[in-house]
């Protein structure tokens, strides 16, 4: 799987982060999707690098998608935690 495959995966993984945390997020669709990718390049670099879990080259692996949507979800996380109340 290359660069544009880890793209579209991160951006569906945002998207289902998303899904998964609703409300109101600083940097809307836009930066929900950044959001997204980061957490898939992230997210499979941990997987590969600390917990020993090479990432295949397959799209549709389990462990590929849920290393994606935990680091989109833990970047989420944080983002809302650093910029979610500079509203108020």
């Amino acid at each position: 799987m290359g660069i544009v495959g880890w793209i579209i995966l991160g951006l569906l993984a945002g998207a289902i982060a998303k899904f998964l945390l609703p409300g109101r997020d600083p940097g809307g669709f836009i930066g929900t999707t950044v959001i997204g990718v980061a957490g898939a390049f992230i997210g499979g670099w941990v997987s590969a690098r600390w917990l020993d879990h090479p990432i295949t080259k397959q799209f549709y692996d389990g462990a590929t998608w849920a290393a994606a949507i935990g680091g989109s979800l833990v970047l989420l996380i944080i983002y809302r935690l650093l910029f979610g109340d500079s509203r108020r």
